[in-house]
């Protein structure tokens, strides 16, 4: 493994504790923390630079497959194998509200910036917005337009960015009731933005990752070489938007070059598939997550 300059490529921490497969880790706002869920039903609240578990929160009665914390810290939500959503209390670990209506499994989970709302995606081919002010556990949105499951979602200030397993990103204009379709003629199990938010990067299950731009969906670049084809698995952008870095199948965790694509480093990271890579806000350091029931944390 060469060591380039600005990347988090040193093992500085692993965070033990699932029972089963980790599969998803997440940063919060600051970096500060991280929160993590799996297969054993529960989220764990970690600091990962001193490698400290913090708080384990239990309710979900199937595996836990997202987690989203709000800005302030305040809030969480959760959602998976039993098809609710759950708004939690980060403090007290208790679980404020369940949000019901998707029919099947839920696979991510975001709050909106002001933490007031959240949009769920799920197998049931349909992304759901909520609202965590609001007492009532009815959805305030439900698009339906996919023909396959939604794995993954994100946004923006005014759009909802969803990836499907019928090969498509769309982008909801939520003040205009716009939808974008960007048809990328395989299955996506990840979007995530750019930190600039002028780019899309998806995963996709014929082992490769897609940049595309958002305002005309123009494909910008391709990168492959790891093994992506069965699995949900993360991809995101350095907080420089100087490279791409996703986990694969068989372990590995890649880092292209943003711009040529090219491969600057790879290495073995977990015994097992990678399900989760998590960026830092600002430092050169990311948390990874995976099968082999371990977070580990990398810095420079």
């Amino acid at each position: 493994m060469v060591a380039v300059a600005g990347l988090p490529l040193r093992e500085a921490g692993v965070l033990k504790g699932h029972e089963g497969a980790v599969l998803a880790v997440r940063f919060n706002g600051d970096g500060n923390y991280c929160l993590s869920c799996g297969k054993d039903r529960t989220l764990r609240l970690w600091n990962p630079h001193r490698g400290i578990h913090i708080k384990t929160y239990k309710s979900h009665g199937r595996e836990v497959r997202d987690v989203h914390v709000t800005p302030d810290n305040a809030k969480l939500v959760s959602c998976g194998g039993d098809r609710q959503i759950f708004y939690w209390d980060v403090s007290t670990g208790r679980v404020i509200r369940k949000f019901r209506g998707h029919d099947s499994e839920v696979n991510s989970v975001k709050f909106n910036e002001y933490a007031s709302v959240v949009v769920s995606a799920g197998y049931d081919q349909s992304v759901r917005a909520w609202d965590c002010r609001s007492h009532s556990t009815e959805p305030i949105q439900i698009i339906d337009t996919f023909q396959d499951s939604v794995m993954s979602v994100c946004l923006t200030k005014s759009e909802i960015i969803a990836g499907s397993v019928d090969g498509t990103v769309r982008t909801f204009d939520i003040r205009i009731g716009r939808e974008l379709v960007d048809d990328l003629k395989q299955p996506v199990n990840c979007v995530s933005l750019s930190n600039d938010t002028n780019c899309i990067l998806a995963s996709c299950l014929d082992s490769t990752l897609r940049l595309l731009d958002r305002s005309s969906g123009e494909l910008l670049q391709e990168y492959k070489g790891h093994t992506c084809k069965s699995f949900k698995m993360d991809c995101c952008l350095t907080n420089s938007d100087a490279h791409v870095t996703s986990g694969s199948e068989d372990g590995f965790i890649y880092f292209w070059d943003l711009v040529d694509a090219s491969v600057v480093s790879k290495f073995r990271a977990h015994a097992s598939v990678v399900t989760s890579v998590s960026y830092h806000p600002k430092d050169s350091c990311m948390i990874t997550s995976s099968v082999d029931g371990t977070v580990r944390v990398w810095k420079e």
